[in-house]
């Protein structure tokens, strides 16, 4: 089979077509023949060698997939055919195993390229809005780069919660899809003071939680825009610098920041992660939530996809079909 392989870390031009062989399922697994697979600023940490805990090269990269099973193995209640999504260690490739006890279905009405981006993105918008942030109707939240791939799922499901919703993008493009998506407030940071504009639009008041995926001054600047006793939930780094809260600045507002790595909750919590299932798969089921899809790359064109995302060119998910 056809598979994508890092082969040491480095820039894009590390990322190579390789052929391996189709897996098997082990016993709790199924293997899925891919249709669709997502890309998230993750695979570009590890592909840099920036991810802490990341996987070492040679390895195939892509942390979601979704397709029709192949092949079951020992112990695992599916049948061939069915269409499903997982989150996976390898999925940018034709075939990957995944356990069956993570599997999502997906309804027949879904496109595959739409199945892709929900795993990573809903359940990142939906634990660090509520099982992290505790967010509650009513409260006032900020969402950095609210057109990406999370920004574009929290937006609608701080939206649907009844919360009032700050939304940053670069572009008025960007800033009218998360309009759309339920930002009751668009801010473009390339052309305001992002904090100072929270702030005239609340009187002073600031936000009651703030989404960081940014990191560097961006974390910093948004304890600025934070209300007393607000909280942060801080989820990435795709400037590629940490942020460094001023403890100060923590202590005398009495602000929260938390921390959260998909990854390591769900080894070390999955409970509290998965909580969000049941809710986001109704809301999916009901078409409340909308999987938005930028662009879409074939398989042997990873890199290319790399590049869309590194350039800050895309909007909602970028997949890759083989």
């Amino acid at each position: 089979m056809q598979a994508i392989e890092v082969t040491e870390f480095g820039g894009r031009d590390v990322i190579e077509t390789t052929d391996r062989d189709v897996p098997d399922p082990g016993p709790g697994e199924v293997r899925i023949d891919v249709a669709a697979a997502g890309v998230n600023f993750a695979d570009i940490m590890q592909r840099r060698g920036h991810y802490q805990g990341g996987p070492s090269p040679p390895y195939v990269p892509g942390m979601e997939a979704a397709g029709t099973i192949g092949a079951v193995g020992e112990g695992v209640d599916r049948e061939v055919g069915e269409r499903v999504v997982a989150m996976t260690d390898a999925g940018y490739a034709e075939s990957v195993t995944a356990s069956a006890a993570g599997l999502f279905d997906v309804p027949e009405s879904m496109e595959f390229t739409e199945a892709a981006g929900f795993p990573v993105q809903f359940l990142t918008a939906h634990n660090t809005l509520f099982e992290w942030g505790g967010l509650e109707e009513g409260e006032r939240v900020l969402i950095h780069a609210a057109a990406g791939g999370v920004g574009t799922a929290a937006t609608q499901l701080a939206s649907e919660a009844g919360a009032e919703v700050f939304g940053t993008a670069s572009t008025q493009e960007k800033l009218d899809l998360a309009e759309r998506l339920g930002a009751d407030h668009p801010i473009n940071y390339t052309e305001t003071d992002f904090a100072e504009e929270v702030n005239d639009l609340t009187d002073g008041e600031g936000v009651d939680l703030v989404l960081d995926g940014i990191g560097g001054d961006t974390t910093t600047e948004s304890l600025d825009c934070l209300t007393h006793f607000g909280r942060m939930v801080s989820y990435g780094a795709a400037s590629g610098e940490p942020g460094y809260p001023d403890t100060s600045t923590l202590l005398f507002n009495n602000y929260t920041v938390y921390g959260y790595h998909l990854g390591q909750s769900m080894q070390r919590d999955p409970e509290r992660v998965l909580s969000a299932v049941p809710r986001l798969t109704e809301l999916l089921t009901e078409g409340d939530l909308e999987v938005i899809v930028g662009e879409t790359f074939p398989l042997e064109d990873a890199a290319a996809a790399h590049e869309h995302i590194e350039n800050r060119k895309s909007t909602g998910k970028v997949v890759l079909e083989p």
